[in-house]
């Protein structure tokens, strides 16, 4: 068969069901095929759209998010969003269309050396020279993308190679020698580890996106209830544990609690599961964690002492791990000072803001659709201060809700990721809360809710700036805000209903509950223009250069 029929014969073999794309000359086979096949596919308006699409649908639904683009320009377009799920550990199979392999290298008509660009931002990346090799190649992409630490795989596909005849056969078995990543833990170091919870004071667990990965949150759950340690998260490992529980003291980082920040800073023994310790949560690195020692399970070692010097590193995969854990870890920690410490601290510096009659408040408007949505939507966020709001006013009681762009920050992410997560979840409410400024880098992709009638909820939180960029302004740049204002700004609303999309702008809080209410039991797609405060400050905060003791902002 054909080249092109082999990649849809092996995505149906690989039980994909739905791809995100978007066509063009050198990728046209391909979708002559998908038009042969009826395989489903999702036509983005943007090829950014599509792969943040594939990104929030692989997120949400743990298999990886194929997505299909043409050449040169298509292939380019797609760079941010392999960059994004690089870094926040996303499985994706990207298939970029070629020129013909006669002309490569020649400057041909929308070439671009795709391979050479994507090397450092993908996980792995392949061209097709010989269609005979193409079978092995998608086989391979798919383990790669989401075996050991997930991540993207690029395969580029030549338009003689997508025509070319040769066999397609899916059934020999993977021979990767050179990639075999560990995912049972050395059982020697988490006896260490259970050792050391069994000795610690002030225990507290760290948990990140590793988790949520590997699907290993009820055994996270068990290990923290059974040994009586409080957890704190990433940005990116909000939902690994409930966000309700009385042990769980928030998010940690720049924009984190005073309980989990200071828990990070007090602790004695800290339990990093699945978390990198990017620059966010650490602060000042020769300040973070100053007393503790450091155990860190992760399933890719290139990450464990990368920032911060390990004690216990266990590599493997982190439900594995924490299963080992459960079976080894008998003495529960009394740790009864430590609790009080940490019950003072949550009592007395809980997250806050000023209520106003007149002014609607962000922080209000995310714990309004907290409770309107009773905790059990799947919320997708752009970059910036709603990011930062959303992660700390919604509580996050169930893995895999909680989709948003973390190593990369990734304008225009929000909204397109919102409508893979509703193609993972369909009987989800998906809420895409998003600034005025990201959602208008994606918001062609109102085409796709008015073309499928698809029911995501987009909430804008409006406050006409790019308001993380303001509050910076405003505290390290003596209030010069240097292009960071939206004077003019166009009419949400109405763009809305050009693409037969309902909408709605609030201004008046007293408005907000009702409209908000009804815009969610809407059967259809929706926008909320909420124009809210518009010099509202994201708080606490860690400075740059500061440690988690030195928080900012933690009362009014």
């Amino acid at each position: 068969m054909s080249g092109s029929s082999m990649l849809i014969q092996a995505l149906a073999r690989e039980k994909v069901d739905v791809i995100f794309g978007y066509p063009g000359g050198a990728i046209l086979p391909t979708y002559d095929e998908i038009y042969r096949t009826g395989i489903r596919h999702i036509l983005a308006r943007h090829e950014q759209g599509a792969i943040h699409a594939a990104e929030g649908y692989a997120r949400v639904s743990g298999k990886p998010g194929v997505c299909v683009v043409t050449s040169g320009p298509g292939a380019t377009n797609v760079i941010t969003g392999i960059a994004d799920a690089m870094i926040d550990s996303l499985p994706l199979v990207v298939i970029t269309g070629q020129v013909a392999t006669s002309v490569i290298g020649t400057d041909a008509f929308q070439e671009a050396d795709i391979i050479g660009v994507t090397m450092p931002i993908t996980k792995h990346n392949f061209q097709v020279r010989n269609v005979n090799d193409l079978p092995n190649i998608i086989k391979e992409s798919f383990h790669i993308a989401t075996s050991g630490r997930p991540g993207p795989v690029l395969i580029d596909l030549p338009k003689d190679v997508s025509i070319a005849i040769g066999e397609f056969n899916y059934d020999e078995p993977l021979d990767l020698p050179g990639y075999q990543p560990t995912k049972i833990p050395n059982r020697l170091q988490i006896r260490k580890l259970a050792e050391a919870v069994a000795k610690a004071e002030k225990p507290v667990i760290l948990t990140g996106a590793g988790i949520l990965h590997a699907g290993g949150s009820e055994e996270v759950l068990e290990f923290a209830e059974n040994q009586q340690i409080p957890v704190a998260s990433t940005l990116l490992g909000l939902g690994a544990f409930p966000g309700d529980h009385e042990q769980f003291l928030g998010m940690g980082g720049m924009h984190g609690t005073y309980s989990a920040n200071m828990a990070l800073h007090e602790a004695d023994l800290l339990i990093n599961i699945g978390a990198r310790f990017d620059d966010r949560l650490t602060g000042r690195l020769d300040a973070f964690a100053p007393y503790a020692t450091i155990a860190h399970i992760d399933i890719d070692p290139a990450e464990i002492g990368k920032n911060v010097e390990t004690h216990i590193p266990i590599v493997g995969d982190a439900k594995e791990a924490m299963r080992m854990l459960n079976e080894e870890a008998k003495t529960n920690c009394e740790c009864g000072d430590w609790k009080e410490t940490i019950k003072k601290w949550k009592a007395e510096y809980p997250l806050w803001y000023t209520e106003d009659d007149e002014l609607l408040k962000p922080q209000r408007l995310i714990e309004m659709i907290y409770e309107e949505t009773n905790g059990d939507a799947i919320v997708t966020t752009d970059v910036g201060q709603h990011q930062m709001w959303s992660a700390q006013f919604y509580k996050f009681p169930k893995p895999n809700q909680w989709v948003t762009s973390g190593g990369l920050g990734t304008m225009g992410f929000g909204f397109p990721s919102a409508i893979g997560a509703q193609f993972a979840e369909p009987d989800k409410t998906v809420v895409a809360v998003v600034g005025d400024a990201g959602f208008q880098m994606t918001a062609q992709e109102l085409s796709i809710l008015q073309e499928l009638n698809l029911p995501v909820k987009i909430i804008i939180v409006n406050n006409a700036s790019l308001g993380m960029v303001r509050q910076w302004q405003q505290l390290f740049y003596e209030e010069r805000y240097s292009n960071s204002l939206f004077p003019i700004q166009p009419d949400f609303v109405k763009l809305a209903d050009a693409y037969n999309v309902k909408g709605w702008k609030i201004e008046d809080p007293a408005e907000m509950q009702d409209i908000l209410k009804e815009a969610l039991a809407y059967d259809g797609p929706v926008l909320l223009d909420c124009r809210v405060h518009k010099v509202e400050n994201v708080y606490p905060m860690i400075a740059p250069g500061k440690g988690h003791h030195e928080m900012e902002g933690i009362k009014p």
